[in-house]
């Protein structure tokens, strides 16, 4: 019989701590709350064109985020922290150049962008400290 070298196994990740649940709970919050936002601004409130408009699929990239937010998936957090200054944009320029009621939505966008990027970067922050303690490693005060 050979004996079989196998390669040192990483432990198992630890369950994400009750501040990282409540970072992933306002997370989904505000994304499902930017994607309603969109979807009735585009098409009942104040469409471009009357009826509706094709604007609504904006909120594609953030309903694609969903399950990568529900599973922990730092991956998702990192990204949509990124891809919401898109949206930021839009809102500020909107709510500038728009008239009410479309300025008034714009301007609920940018809200709801700035929640969803402080419960992005702090869920990532809080899982990499996790992780970090985790391993062993001295974590870094601040």
């Amino acid at each position: 019989m050979s004996a079989s070298v196998s390669a040192p196994r990483a432990a198992p990740a630890a369950p994400p701590s009750p501040a990282a649940r409540a970072t992933r709970a306002l997370a989904l919050v505000a994304t499902v709350a930017l994607i309603a936002l969109g979807l009735a601004w585009e098409l009942w409130l104040a469409p471009l064109r009357p009826g509706g408009s094709w604007w609504a699929l904006k909120v594609l990239p953030l309903a694609a985020a969903l399950p990568g937010l529900a599973r922990f998936r730092m991956h998702t957090y990192r990204w949509l922290s990124l891809l919401v200054w898109l949206y930021f944009i839009e809102g500020v320029v909107r709510a500038a150049g728009d008239r009410a009621p479309s300025s008034w939505l714009a301007g609920l966008q940018v809200v709801g962008v700035l929640v969803l990027f402080a419960a992005c970067t702090a869920h990532v922050r809080l899982r990499q400290k996790q992780a970090r303690q985790q391993a062993g490693a001295p974590s870094v005060s601040q």
